[in-house]
């Protein structure tokens, strides 16, 4: 329900995603806009650009899972946070000293992909532990309003900032907001129940740090937590990361969606790179009318993600995951159509409106099934090996598509990538039959 309350809690952790989140859309295109306008790279070299720091993030990352969930939730957070910012204000530092290059940026975009990775463990796991089992549709649903909130308003107000302030003015914008970020991840802490974990099992609101939601709507038995608190260490996680893919393949369900969803995001991803290149570059679009293509469209996703709770609970689970599955890979073709001028700029509006609407819908029930289906003890290898893989799915997918933009044009490799999310449906067929 819109107003039902998670807790004081649940409350910083989503403040510390909102501030993350707005930041990080007001640098939307941030780096493919720089290496057009600032360093005139190409649609290979953008490509490469946006390929090689999940490519690579996603190497770096693979131990970070068993890391992850040795360690307290909030403290990877704040960690990765913290990483990111240091990143991030070495690009606009770089610029003013005119020391700014190509390989400058794909150092950053590694670090940030390899610590968002962790991050994002962390903060599954951090969820799990903050919020029941009941409620995870509703607390997935409200990061996913706010992430497309952000998006409807970050890249015009981006942009706008962009053609005042100069080309580095949103990283900059980026590199605070994991500040304020990891200020709200350590407001999410209980200080009390780190220093003395048995006084928190004493507690019953359902939303403390020590109720965490281990797989049943009535909460998790304690034992699965050391008596420390602690997470377990490294030794006594048997596979690492690994563990994590293991599980995700032996769950038939979750197997479907996890190939889906890699081929889905990393086609879609495939044709940002590409885009800025025909928008930007090919047709002189204004970084303001590039920001509001992609940010109007994002109003669509408060809709997706308010109907999500009662699609739900009125067409349950396999419904959403078939019909809304289907639905979101029918309209990036669409975007191989765009033409220079109003009516492009339409255009792109309208197809990114549609697959955000569907995406928007779809994304949380996946975030609360796959967390219902992963044992507490192997929520950060799993998350972690699911981002894992979803970047290397998408930096390789815009490599291949940077590859054929140079070889052909950037319109035929979106048409391409957009022929080829039609297929992506099938695998959803029969391999949700008991989700």
């Amino acid at each position: 329900m819109p107003g039902q309350s998670l807790g004081r809690r649940f409350r910083w952790l989503w403040a510390s995603y909102a501030v993350s989140a707005y930041g990080t859309a007001l640098g939307f295109g941030a780096f493919a806009l720089i290496a057009v306008v600032v360093l005139h790279a190409g649609a290979a070299r953008v490509s490469a650009l946006a390929a090689v720091g999940p490519a690579v993030g996603a190497l770096l990352a693979v131990p970070l899972g068993p890391w992850v969930e040795a360690r307290r939730s909030a403290a990877v957070m704040i960690g990765m946070d913290l990483v990111r910012f240091a990143a991030m204000i070495s690009v606009p530092l770089a610029y003013a000293l005119g020391w700014l290059g190509f390989a400058h940026l794909l150092i950053v975009s590694i670090v940030a992909a390899a610590a968002k990775i962790a991050f994002n463990a962390a903060s599954g796991a951090r969820l799990k532990e903050l919020v029941r089992s009941a409620d995870l549709v509703v607390a997935n649903a409200r990061f996913e309003s706010t992430n497309w909130s952000s998006l409807a308003l970050g890249p015009p107000l981006g942009g706008a900032a962009i053609g005042l302030f100069g080309p580095v003015t949103t990283v900059l914008a980026d590199a605070v907001s994991y500040l304020l970020s990891a200020g709200g991840v350590a407001a999410s802490r209980d200080r009390a129940a780190e220093r003395d974990p048995s006084a928190a099992r004493d507690r019953t609101d359902h939303v403390t740090g020590n109720s965490p939601r281990a797989g049943g709507t009535a909460g998790p038995d304690h034992h699965d937590m050391p008596a420390t608190g602690r997470r377990p260490r490294r030794a006594d996680q048997p596979g690492g990361v690994f563990e994590g893919w293991r599980h995700l393949w032996a769950h038939p369900e979750l197997r479907a969606l996890f190939v889906n969803q890699m081929l889905v995001n990393g086609l879609i991803m495939a044709t940002e790179p590409l885009l800025a290149v025909l928008l930007l570059g090919e047709f002189g679009m204004p970084a303001w009318q590039y920001g509001l293509a992609f940010a109007a469209p994002c109003l669509g996703g408060l809709i997706g993600s308010r109907l999500a709770r009662r699609v739900v609970a009125r067409r349950g689970q396999r419904w959403v995951f078939r019909v809304i599955g289907t639905t979101r890979a029918l309209w990036l073709v669409g975007l191989a159509f765009v033409q220079p001028g109003i009516g492009g700029l339409i255009t792109v509006m309208v197809v990114e409106l549609a697959i955000i609407i569907s995406m928007s819908l779809y994304s949380p029930v996946l975030a609360a099934y796959r967390l219902e289906r992963t044992p507490r003890d192997r929520v950060a290898r799993t998350l972690t090996a699911w981002s894992i893989s979803t970047s290397a799915a998408i930096a390789t997918l815009t490599a291949l598509g940077g590859l054929l933009a140079d070889a052909t044009s950037p319109r035929t490799a979106i048409a391409v990538a957009g022929l080829l999310i039609l297929a992506t449906p099938l695998l959803l067929v029969g391999g949700t039959s008991t989700a």
